[in-house]
């Protein structure tokens, strides 16, 4: 690659804007990290949540900080920065692991809505199907598939050849604006992304949407108390798919053109759903509201 280095234009050139967006992401990231490591710590803390449902909100709660973590301290820092470069290993890096976090986070979310499904339509069979033995496989399942596909997805990017442009008009590097600085025909990778990245994307919210439907079907019969709190937990997820698969079907099912909400739908994948993910989990859940609740007056008591 003759390319080294990767100027990102990032949000804005406007030095007023920047500084605003910076406050803000900021604001964003720190309110992420506490959220989430506060989830996760809360989880481990109270035995009451060491259930399945539990055990994989930990883990999104942990790809939540991990998933922010790739793009928003670089763009951070880049608000006070003119040049605002990146060295193309790093870019490749962040490429990595962002499909590595997002990939992993689409089959962690459709692995919730069948963990949902069997606790609501086969309550008795629950414990059986949801055992812990499957539940680490299924988590072991999930890092893997994603490991599989952010190592599919770089190596098609970087096997390509790079001798100019080097502009990206993004705030972090991403397969397709990515191949468009390649100095040959990208027509063939354009379509193994979609039918990669897109047709993932896709087939889980389809999986996703009838798993939901399905339990809407089956809370008809139950009782009103445990009609109003599994609708509670299923409402909470679908808001989360929605946020985090909308941004995924957006971009990679459709070929790598730029178009002007483009950075705007990057900004709630990369910065605001880890912020909102916590906030959807906690206030819509009464166990974990009590869960924090006793942890904070642990910790007052000490």
């Amino acid at each position: 690659s003759l390319v080294t280095y990767i100027r990102l234009r990032g949000l804005s050139v406007n030095q007023k804007v920047q500084m605003a967006v910076f406050a803000m992401f900021l604001t964003f990231y720190v309110l992420t990290l506490i959220g989430n490591i506060l989830i996760v710590i809360t989880i481990i803390y109270d035995r009451r949540l060491h259930t399945p449902m539990y055990f994989f909100l930990s883990n999104l709660s942990f790809i939540d900080v991990c998933h922010s973590t790739v793009t928003v301290p670089k763009m951070l820092i880049d608000t006070w920065s003119e040049e605002k470069l990146i060295s193309f290993d790093a870019c490749v890096t962040q490429m990595f692991f962002l499909h590595l976090f997002a990939c992993t986070e689409i089959f962690l979310l459709t692995i919730m809505a069948y963990d949902r499904y069997v606790a609501i339509c086969k309550p008795l069979q629950y414990m059986t199907l949801m055992n812990w033995k499957v539940c680490v496989l299924l988590a072991v399942a999930l890092w893997t598939g994603g490991t599989i596909h952010s190592i599919a997805l770089t190596s098609l990017t970087i096997k390509l050849p790079y001798c100019g442009p080097d502009e990206i008009d993004n705030f972090f590097c991403d397969v397709p604006q990515v191949i468009k600085l390649a100095c040959t025909d990208t027509h063939i990778i354009e379509i193994l992304i979609v039918s990669n990245s897109g047709l993932i994307s896709v087939v889980c919210f389809v999986v996703l949407v009838v798993s939901y439907a399905v339990i809407l079907v089956s809370l008809r019969q139950q009782l009103s108390e445990g009609r109003r709190k599994a609708l509670s937990t299923c409402a909470a997820h679908l808001t989360v798919v929605t946020l985090f698969l909308g941004h995924c079907i957006f971009i990679y099912s459709r070929p790598s053109t730029s178009l002007p909400e483009d950075k705007v739908v990057a900004v709630f994948f990369t910065a605001v759903t880890p912020l909102l993910n916590p906030i959807i989990y906690t206030l819509r859940n009464e166990d974990m509201k009590n869960a924090l609740n006793n942890l904070m007056g642990r910790l007052e008591g000490r």
